[in-house]
């Protein structure tokens, strides 16, 4: 693809999809609330491959102006999990009225809350029975990003597992990882015995360009997996073996969350999804092997060490 909107690209999903796009090249689209932020985040790259629009994503006529000239849009911004039941869609009807008015191809991120309660296995054909009322939220999202309304738009929705990486931000490992690191007491979010899914973020973003390269992926979920089932302990070992420091993480389980949550909101609505801590998800990526490629599947030491990397280098 020549050009690529990137809505939400100060974002840890958006910044690491940036990168790759740059890396393929094409010229990339920023879309963010500050030309000031963007302009600090991404002031390494060419001017004649990249450029700002600034706007908000809730409105379609800006989404629209700023996409006229893009071959795909990637829509990576999201809410907070407070905001989620009163912006989500009024988000999601924005980026599609945007992308229909313009018979755009429209790539939209998402995790795996709307399929409840998981086996230990699950392909994009897996059942939907959400029971929280995030998963209940996003399974709407699903069925307005595929609504009959859009004639024009070709929409596909990439299901991502927990993620980390040198841009991640607010993920389940960011209190981890940044508490191992920094001058800060490490959390670890659930016990640290369950071996969970993470995706390393460029290795996400690698396979979701890859998905919005081909013209016979719209109008479908994909699913993208992640390097395997990793434990907190695990992680930690790994860390305290990457940096030389002892530090230990404290696991925050849900009765925890809850306390926190009397007083913080965001911890609050955490709550509600402690059930993905417990239960060791995968995402099937069979889907994406015989129909796009190989997994790409960054080893956890190697990532684990560039994310390590990234937040020293902006610590100095």
């Amino acid at each position: 693809m020549e050009r690529a909107l990137v809505l939400g690209a100060t974002g840890g999903i958006g910044q690491a999809i940036v990168a790759e796009l740059i890396a393929r090249g094409s010229h990339v689209i920023a879309f963010g609330r500050s030309q000031q932020k963007m302009k600090k985040i991404f002031a390494a790259y060419n001017r004649q491959q990249f450029s700002y629009a600034t706007g908000d994503v809730f409105d379609a006529d800006t989404v629209a102006d700023a996409a006229k000239d893009a071959d795909v849009i990637f829509h990576c911004a999201n809410v907070n999990y407070q905001e989620m039941k009163n912006k989500l869609l009024p988000m999601g009807q924005s980026v599609m009225t945007a992308a229909d008015r313009l018979h755009k191809k429209i790539v939209v991120i998402d995790g795996i809350y709307v399929y409840g309660h998981q086996v230990a296995e699950g392909n994009e054909a897996h059942p939907k029975h959400p029971h929280t009322q995030k998963g209940k939220i996003r399974l709407a999202y699903e069925k307005l990003i595929f609504s009959d309304q859009w004639r024009n738009a070709q929409p596909l929705i990439v299901r991502l597992p927990d993620y980390y990486g040198p841009t991640s931000q607010s993920a389940y490992l960011q209190p981890t990882l940044e508490g191992l690191t920094r001058h800060r007491i490490a959390f670890f979010i659930g016990n640290l015995t369950t071996r969970r899914e993470y995706i390393y973020l460029p290795d996400a973003a690698q396979m979701i360009v890859s998905l919005a390269e081909r013209d016979d992926t719209s109008r479908e979920n994909w699913n993208i997996p992640g390097s395997g089932l990793i434990s907190g302990k695990e992680i930690v070992k790994i860390v305290r073996e990457i940096t030389g420091r002892r530090k230990r993480a404290i696991p925050l389980h849900t009765w925890m969350i809850a306390l926190i949550g009397l007083f913080d909101p965001f911890m609050r609505e955490v709550t509600e999804i402690m059930y993905l801590t417990k239960e060791g998800f995968i995402l099937s990526g069979e889907k994406y092997r015989k129909r796009v490629g190989p997994i790409v599947r960054t080893p956890f030491r190697q990532g684990l060490a560039q994310t390590l990397r990234a937040y020293k280098a902006e610590d100095q």
